[in-house]
């Protein structure tokens, strides 16, 4: 008996799941709208485009973004391993050049005789066995579907997307590289900030005129208030809560002394390569909804980037995200639809690792209706957080220590090591 499944979304999360149901003999039909109709924040037709930055967070062990990708690994994570493929220097971080890496998984996707790829918008669920993966900007037609079926209210956030610049339009002779205490090569270039230019970017940044979000949404979500995500608030939002506020934060001098003087500065803001070859860098923490005359006015005030030239300038977009806790059950299937899954952001967790790890579950639940993964990993956190209610407003949920059963006795240095030693183990256990 063939066994056929339909995946709405080939972002990372879809095309995770598919990539892993294909391999399990699964007749796969992914769909992705894209290009006949595009999304606010995607720029390409390419599966697992990364859309707000080319970074996938730390790669050590003793982070939680790190013993999450470890614990990818050992579950046969697909995408892990072309984004290793196309990395770029980024410190101890995994980066990738985010085009290379998105024409790859498409290539692969477009070759796999498991898999159909159809270039359609969804906007009804299907029959049958279905993953939606439409992540954070699902298309309308198909939430109010799925909006009118549940009987739910959806929640949102929006989300914004930092600019990039050209290498070359850069001044050298100003700007250093330099990673953050040194911590491998000097894999990012750094912007040395005296007091009284700091202070002048951080005025300007408030008094900056932005977008508003009826410029970048449409009619249906007129009547929704506006709200960020925390972990992706605009930078012009967080200089509004105090002039310090970002040197303390994003723009935070610490361990980034100039060599070529061995001074620390006021502020630094630093530059993350974003493709292999180094010709354009994305601007870290910068994340932002100014208009783009604004932007480039304003960017160009950082030391070093006065004749920055805009790749991409940074904007706003509606991400969209479900109640989780109250319409899921416990294997991540629908409640009023036990054959429809949910995966990725859509789901309600919040980043790149995470969105591809929830297609890895649930693929592993659909395929082979695994039972909960320990709670000592980051993975079977994310399980247990997306199905448990709480009084508490549901809020998507990211890689974080803070989630796993605390260690008793262990010496403070040593316990994200030993969480990390824990969740591994005890995952290897799972697993056999």
């Amino acid at each position: 008996m063939i066994k056929e499944i339909s995946i709405i979304g080939a972002g990372l999360s879809g095309s995770e799941a598919a990539l892993q149901l294909a391999e399990k003999g699964w007749k796969v039909k992914l769909y992705e709208m894209r290009p006949g109709k595009m999304t606010p924040a995607h720029q390409t037709d390419k599966c697992a485009e990364l859309v707000c930055s080319n970074s996938l967070k730390s790669l050590r062990t003793d982070t939680a973004a790190g013993l999450l990708k470890e614990e990818l690994k050992l579950l046969g994570c697909k995408l892990l391993d072309i984004a290793m493929e196309y990395a770029v220097p980024a410190g101890h971080a995994l980066a990738v050049d985010r085009e290379a890496f998105a024409e790859k998984v498409t290539s692969i996707i477009e070759n796999n005789p498991g898999i159909e790829l159809i270039r359609k918008e969804v906007t009804a669920i299907p029959e049958g066995i279905v993953i939606l993966a439409g992540g954070p900007l699902t298309s309308d037609a198909l939430m109010q579907d799925l909006i009118n079926k549940l009987g739910e209210q959806h929640l949102y956030f929006f989300d914004a997307i930092a600019p990039i610049v050209s290498a070359d339009s850069l001044d050298r002779s100003v700007i250093f590289d330099k990673s953050r205490y040194d911590k491998g090569d000097a894999d990012y270039l750094n912007c040395p900030f005296n007091k009284e230019e700091y202070y002048e970017f951080v005025e300007a940044l408030q008094q900056g005129e932005k977008h508003t979000a009826h410029e970048f949404e449409n009619e249906f979500f007129h009547d929704l208030s506006f709200r960020f995500y925390e972990n992706c608030m605009p930078i012009e939002e967080l200089a509004r809560r105090g002039v310090d506020t970002l040197r303390f934060g994003v723009l935070r001098p610490v361990g980034l002394e100039d060599p070529r003087t061995d001074r620390r500065a006021f502020a630094v803001m630093q530059l993350r390569a974003e493709n292999v070859d180094r010709t354009a860098f994305n601007l870290v923490g910068c994340q932002t909804m100014l208009k783009y005359g604004v932007q480039k006015e304003i960017f160009r005030k950082i030391p070093g980037m006065q004749n920055a030239e805009f790749l991409r300038y940074g904007s706003i977009h509606r991400n969209s995200y479900l109640n989780s806790p109250y319409v899921l059950n416990e294997n991540l299937s629908l409640k009023a639809m036990p054959n429809v899954w949910l995966a990725g952001q859509f789901s309600g967790v919040e980043g790149y690792t995470e969105s591809i790890a929830m297609g890895l579950l649930v693929a592993m639940i659909i395929d082979s209706s695994v039972s909960l993964l320990p709670e000592t990993t980051i993975l079977g956190q994310f399980w247990r957080r997306l199905i448990t209610p709480s009084e508490q407003r549901f809020q998507p949920v990211n890689a974080n220590f803070g989630l796993m059963p605390e260690l008793i006795g262990i010496d403070k240095n040593k316990k994200k090591t030993e969480y990390a030693n824990r969740a591994l183990e005890d995952l290897h256990n799972w697993k056999k």
